[in-house]
């Protein structure tokens, strides 16, 4: 399988980098763009790490991000730039709070909470990594897709062939390849698709960004289904992570998740995201939508 990372894997990586690079309007004031990709909406994941940018623009450096609330309240034209406006809710001795609204058409499409703290000792302990092949003994999208190339369109086998700011190889075969039920849990390997700058906030929100991608086919698992078969209008609802060890979002780390519970159309996942060697550094909690169309 695939190990090495390609120089076209690299350019995939710095136009998400370029994406999360906001321009600043104003104090608190900031304005970001989508891909020019033919969406219907703007992706959960971009919206939320382009936010989270614009709060750690208006946070001493010396303070890391351990939590994050965000509520997804319309889908998001990509179109169109997003102004994310920063409030700057409280400046403590320990933590700091931010509020980002992004706004597009005059009215709020989402908004987050973000909490921030100086660096403390502490009492530890963790949940333990599950024992799991190793991410280079998996196939890349690509690899997985070609054997079933000829079950779909054009379209969508250009799509899936093309590189990408994630490598995102799952344990399982993924539900948009596989219809078969099964139970409401999966684990994935991520990282991102070439090499970061040594920034701590661009890790985060590269990882905010990737843990968008799979957390809610998750839910949709037991339903023998997922997002791309059109059976269900499927859209995050709300996201939220708490950020417990440093990272390096350009080294390989496992996305262990699990649904506890699908009704009234929505569905709940959480997710749990360790190192290589193990130590959990990210917990994740998504609800989404999964309305029956």
């Amino acid at each position: 399988m695939t190990g090495e990372r390609s120089p076209h894997q690299q350019a995939a990586l710095d136009d998400l980098i370029e994406l999360l690079d906001l321009e600043s309007l104003e104090v608190n004031l900031f304005r970001g763009r989508s891909p020019e990709e033919h969406r219907q909406r703007v992706f959960g994941g971009q919206v939320a790490g382009q936010a989270l940018i614009a709060a750690g623009r208006t946070v001493d450096p010396a303070r890391v991000l351990h939590s994050l609330h965000a509520y997804f309240l319309r889908p998001g034209d990509p179109s169109v730039p997003i102004v994310y406006e920063v409030d700057r809710i409280r400046d403590g001795r320990s933590f700091t709070t931010r509020r980002v609204v992004g706004i597009q058409h005059g009215r709020a499409i989402f908004n987050l909470a973000a909490s921030f703290q100086i660096v403390e000792p502490g009492p530890e302990h963790q949940d333990t990594i599950p024992s799991l092949p190793e991410p280079e003994s998996l196939p890349t999208m690509q690899e997985r897709f070609a054997p079933y190339a000829d079950k779909f369109g054009q379209e969508f086998a250009e799509w899936s062939q093309r590189e990408r700011p994630i490598d995102s190889r799952p344990i399982d075969m993924p539900a948009w390849l596989d219809h078969t039920a099964r139970e409401p849990h999966q684990d994935v390997w991520i990282r991102a698709n070439g090499r970061l700058p040594d920034d701590p906030l661009l890790h985060v929100c590269v990882l905010v960004y990737a843990s968008d991608l799979t957390i809610l086919d998750t839910a949709m698992l037991p339903h023998g289904s997922s997002f791309s078969d059109g059976e269900f209008q499927v859209a995050s609802l709300d996201h939220a992570m708490w950020f417990h060890r440093p990272f390096r979002a350009d080294e390989w780390l496992l996305y262990h998740q699990r649904s506890q519970s699908a009704s009234g159309a929505r569905g709940i996942a959480e997710g749990t995201i360790f190192t290589r060697a193990g130590e959990l550094v990210v917990t994740v909690m998504q609800e989404g939508l999964m309305r029956p169309v």
